[in-house]
């Protein structure tokens, strides 16, 4: 039975993850290349260069994607390295696919163009990090570079930079308005892969564990997740039983990740997650105490 369990997770997250490749690289393909506009990551790093040297995008695509899972694997470990590995061989050939397809979409009207591509590309997207996995893109630059490089800068300021400094490029490359449509389009995608991941609610969850494997569930959190946690001592109403409760603050999509390691470990745990109105503080993604009230 629980293999059975197993067997149609595994299947349901790669049919999620077929999913949202194709819907990305129709995105890339039949949307945002045809209508001659830019976007961030090694997607607009690729189109770049290929006006440059003049090799086809998805080649350089490709080759970026296989030097980004080398460098995730020498620097930042096995671990880290797996998350990747499917997106790297996978999403490039579905791309290339597309590619010799050349499936027509929307021409000649960039506005629309930027909207659907970030609309169409962001689920995508969207399917493929609520799943679990990760892009493999310059997101783990950022990771490798705020480890190793800049560990006083959080990884979403340098992605962040990363991509205004791509953006920024095309301007030089193409001319402003590229870059201004460039900008639109990734406003619209971060939206459209928040709404995927988080719904129209919160960006964090509160998670509640209560587990026999809780030394193995908090060393995850700790040094996989990265994510802070707090420890109680709690006794059950019915049992008298005392246990540790764990409490972890994290976003949705990490959220999955320790409850599907959890899943793994010790089936009988006792698993509660609950939307975050607003979090401040030290942690990735929050904002600090300081910050809220200046904003504010």
């Amino acid at each position: 039975m629980k293999k059975n369990i197993e067997y149609k997770k595994i299947i349901f997250d790669f049919i999620c993850l077929m999913v949202g490749c194709i819907l990305l690289a129709f995105a890339i393909t039949s949307i945002l290349k045809p209508n001659g506009l830019v976007t961030g990551g090694i997607t607009g790093i690729s189109i770049i260069l290929d006006r440059l040297v003049g090799v086809k995008y998805t080649y350089i695509y490709y080759t970026l994607s296989i030097l980004i899972f080398i460098g995730s694997w020498m620097t930042l470990g096995r671990r880290e390295a797996k998350k990747i590995v499917l997106l790297s061989i996978i999403f490039p050939l579905v791309l290339i696919v597309f590619e010799i397809i050349d499936i027509s979409f929307i021409k000649n009207d960039t506005i629309l163009a930027s909207i659907y591509y970030g609309i169409i590309g962001g689920i995508g997207c969207g399917l493929v990090l609520k799943r679990g996995f990760s892009t493999g893109g310059t997101d783990t630059v950022a990771k490798i570079l705020h480890y190793k490089m800049l560990p006083f800068i959080s990884i979403s300021q340098i992605l962040l930079c990363i991509d205004v400094v791509i953006i920024l490029t095309s301007a030089f490359i193409y001319d402003e308005n590229i870059a201004l449509y460039g900008v639109l389009a990734q406003i619209v995608m971060v939206k459209s892969i928040d709404i995927v991941l988080f719904g129209f609610g919160s960006k964090f969850v509160k998670i509640e564990v209560i587990s026999d494997k809780s030394n193995e569930i908090n060393e995850y959190i700790m040094n996989s997740i990265r994510r802070g946690i707090s420890t109680y001592e709690i006794k059950g109403g019915y049992t008298n039983i005392r246990k540790e409760k764990l409490v972890s603050v994290c976003s949705l999509r990490e959220s999955m990740l320790i409850k599907r390691y959890i899943s793994q470990i010790d089936t009988d745990a006792f698993v509660n997650v609950l939307p975050v109105m607003g979090v401040w503080g030290n942690g990735i993604g929050f904002a600090s105490v300081m910050e809220e009230t200046i904003n504010n």
